[in-house]
């Protein structure tokens, strides 16, 4: 389950550079060789199965396009973005190697946990010891959801759904 998201990471950062770099933008075209190169090496680096090389010559990507200064060249997500683009990525690989009713329970607890911790964040009188605690369980529960672990995101839903209790929030 991890590689597979792993390997969704690579891809978009893939897709991602290979649609800047097909553009017609106009900017310095040595530049935009020498990222369609590291691209190159960074597919190349996947493929002979070292992601972490790959995932390096990614990030090199980004730092030489804000040193050359291309407007148009894609910016780094921030992590919450990266993580969900990668989950959207995976979902396709997730379908072929997860067992129906185990996507189906993962599907249920997510849709829960969306609607509670929505609830949650729109209450108004929250304190924000209570607001970090609700940010902190939502986060952990994503990541057992990435893991593909039920029992861990369910223990952290119904740690969510005891402070919606007590904050008289339905969960």
């Amino acid at each position: 389950m991890y590689q597979i998201m792993l390997d969704a990471e690579l891809s978009k950062a893939f897709d991602v550079w290979s649609g800047y770099l097909n553009a017609r933008t106009g900017e310095d075209p040595e530049v935009r060789a020498r990222l369609r190169s590291t691209l190159d090496a960074a597919r190349e680096a996947a493929a002979a199965d070292d992601p972490a090389f790959a995932r390096a010559l990614v990030a090199e990507m980004y730092d030489d396009t804000q040193e050359a200064g291309l407007p148009w060249a894609p910016l780094p997500p921030d992590p919450c973005t990266a993580d969900r683009q990668a989950r959207d990525y995976a979902k396709d690989d997730l379908r072929g190697v997860l067992p129906v009713h185990l996507r189906e329970e993962l599907d249920s607890i997510a849709i829960y946990l969306s609607v509670t911790g929505r609830r949650l964040r729109a209450a108004p009188d929250l304190d924000t010891a209570t607001r970090r605690d609700i940010l902190y369980i939502t986060a952990r529960a994503g990541m057992a959801l990435d893991l593909a672990h039920p029992t861990a995101a369910r223990r952290e839903l119904e740690r969510l759904k005891a402070i919606a209790h007590c904050c008289g929030v339905e969960p």
